[in-house]
């Protein structure tokens, strides 16, 4: 793994932590809580400088940054956030994630704006696999797809992402047959089973059955969109990531595969391959992803995270204001801390192993 590498993802990691801790920041700010510190990086302290009660820092280590609030469990002070109402709880506490989930607008937009080569060159249907869906619903080898669902499709990869976003859905292909066309119904199936290869080797069908390539592979042309029309496609690549993550976990439970999970490392590694292969305005496209992760993950219900602090509020709120006790719900912050510091560990020591094989992560 490169310096440039680690570098870029170090980079990328600060700016999605600093927005998330933004967030908070500007919602305890605005609805009365005492931010106690604000700090760029990790402690020890460099310099601190307090401005109207909130001490404002710069720290040793570089990995993002962090807002203290007075009393996050204990409510004895009245500018604590234990000591407010529960929706301004939810708001702060929320405001994290919500700040991840906006940005992907911002970086999509810029990225949408920017110029760049997209393959044009048409999908063909190369094998429909014996017993799959396509096969029952009629598609034949040599088929060109051209849209589905009234989605215009020019390449293989959007292809692949209209179908993962109709997954447990009958969809329809408009294809070209030699000189018809034709619309053709095909179930996108969540769990679609394992199937032998013309070498032997043992490959899991895709959700429609049907083995894809370019048709003019090369072709391409420059892409690029005023601030008008690049906001509006942002808004809607920001759901459709939403979609293909809620369709994939879904597809998980089905027996559609299992989750492939990265720590730091793995993600490092990926942002090489990335930047390697694609160059740096993928870049934008690569953080939007990784802070919709960010924003998804804080906002899970697991102790020591947003989300968990945010089911215990939820929690007060059922009991009609009678509160769990402070050292209780430390506790249980602190026991998430340990089991995440764990998995934390675990992932690392695999995304290792894959580095030192020489193995991709998209792979």
């Amino acid at each position: 793994m490169s310096p440039q590498a680690i570098l870029t993802f170090v980079g990328i990691l600060i700016a999605l932590i600093i927005v998330h801790e933004l967030g908070h920041f500007v919602a305890a700010k605005l609805t009365g809580v005492r931010v106690v510190e604000a700090g760029l990086g990790y402690p020890p302290r460099i310099w601190g400088k307090e401005f109207r009660g909130t001490i404002y820092s710069i720290n040793a280590l570089p990995l993002g940054g962090f807002v203290r609030m007075l009393g996050e469990e204990d409510p004895s002070h009245p500018d604590s956030l234990a000591a407010k109402p529960a929706w301004v709880r939810l708001i702060v506490l929320s405001a994290g994630s919500g700040m991840n989930f906006a940005l992907p607008f911002l970086l999509f937009t810029i990225s949408f704006m920017i110029p760049r080569d997209v393959p044009i060159g048409l999908t063909q249907i190369v094998q429909v696999i014996d017993g799959s869906p396509a096969q029952e619903a009629g598609l034949r080898e040599g088929d060109i797809i051209l849209a589905i669902n009234d989605n215009d499709v020019r390449n293989v990869q959007e292809v692949g992402t209209q179908i993962r976003l109709n997954l447990g859905e009958t969809l329809t292909m408009r294809v070209k047959r030699e000189t018809e066309y034709e619309e053709i119904p095909v179930y996108a199936r969540w769990a679609p089973p394992n199937y032998v290869d013309d070498e032997g080797e043992e490959k899991r069908q895709g959700p429609t059955g049907i083995i894809i390539a370019a048709l003019y592979p090369g072709m391409s042309e420059s892409e690029s969109f005023p601030l008008w029309e690049a906001f509006p496609k942002s808004i809607n690549t920001t759901f459709q990531v939403l979609t293909l993550a809620r369709n994939e976990v879904i597809s998980w439970f089905k027996g559609g595969g299992r989750p492939e999970v990265a720590g730091p490392v793995g993600i490092a590694q990926a942002t090489g391959e990335v930047v390697e292969e694609e160059g740096y305005r993928p870049m934008l496209d690569f953080a939007a992803l990784l802070s919709i992760n960010l924003a998804i993950i804080n906002i899970l219900p697991l102790p020591m995270l947003d989300g968990g602090r945010i089911v215990f509020v939820l929690i007060e709120v059922a009991r009609r204001g009678k509160r769990v006790a402070p050292e209780k719900e430390a506790l249980v912050h602190l026991i998430g801390l340990t089991l995440i510091i764990g998995l934390a560990i675990v992932v690392t020591y695999f995304d290792v192993l894959r580095v030192l094989r020489g193995e991709s992560l998209f792979r």
